[in-house]
């Protein structure tokens, strides 16, 4: 008889929402102090600066209001875990649409106060339920506030790693759901049960094809903490590189997750 379907991880709809608006906030109070050097320096993106990244960021939250503004589709084509390896193709309009947004709005805290307003306008009256037509494919709106946990959390370190100093804070909340998410899509990529990976303390999963551990310690152990595991999962951090300085723990043949990372382009 074939293993059971693992159940996929449920996410508190309440505790999301929270998040979102909260680490939006986050990444608001700390960019409406960058000065104009700041918003000039290279976010290390492609070509893209500071203030760019920072438009993004708005851009990303933005989808939320402008998608339930718009009219419902009539089907689910994306679930949770297909969100992350459906992104990819979208990069080149996201760099676009962005740089357009950022000329376009010279004053980036007044876009992150109409963004933060129309935000939490539309979750008070939105369902969970409702579906969205996003980009990447129609999905429910809870879903798609998951995922924009993993916007805000990779993109608040993206602007930490461009400023030196700037410490944007993040929201516990936020940081568990963005690495429950990166690491339930291993997973799904490497179906199997002879490597677990941990990442406390938010997430453990078993994955890679192999002989099933059933007790005791596994032999094949993946071990780091949610930013590394996050930079891994995003492409913002080679594998090899992470190993070397000691910022993953590898032990076991199937240990090496090299040839399954980045998850998301």
């Amino acid at each position: 008889m074939p293993p059971a379907k693992k159940r996929p991880r449920s996410h508190d709809p309440v505790k999301i929402r929270a998040a979102v608006l909260a680490q939006f906030g986050n990444v608001r109070e700390a960019v409406r102090e960058l000065t104009a050097e700041q918003l000039a320096r290279p976010a290390h993106l492609g070509d893209w600066t500071v203030r760019e990244l920072a438009a993004h960021v708005t851009m990303a939250v933005e989808s939320v209001s402008r998608n339930i503004d718009r009219p419902e589709p009539g089907k689910r084509e994306l679930a949770l875990l297909d969100w992350p390896f459906a992104t990819a193709d979208r990069a080149g309009d996201i760099a676009a649409d962005c740089r357009e947004l950022a000329e376009a709005n010279p004053d980036l805290d007044a876009l992150f106060a109409r963004t933060g307003e129309r935000l939490a306008e539309r979750l008070a009256t939105a369902s969970d339920e409702r579906l969205l037509d996003a980009r990447t494919g129609s999905m429910s709106l809870g879903d798609h506030l998951v995922t924009r946990t993993v916007e805000l959390v990779v993109h608040t370190d993206d602007l930490n790693r461009a400023v030196p100093g700037l410490d944007i804070p993040f929201d516990r909340q936020a940081l568990a759901a963005c690495t429950r998410l990166l690491a339930d899509a291993l997973a799904v990529k490497a179906p199997g049960a002879s490597t677990e990976v941990r990442i406390p303390p938010y997430a453990v999963v078993q994955c890679v094809a192999g002989p099933r551990h059933t007790r005791g310690t596994p032999p094949n152990v993946v071990e780091t903490d949610p930013l590394t595991w996050i930079r891994l999962a995003t492409g913002r951090t080679e594998w090899k590189a992470a190993l070397e300085d000691a910022k993953v723990s590898a032990s076991g043949e199937r240990a090496d997750l090299g040839g399954l990372l980045p998850l998301m382009g």
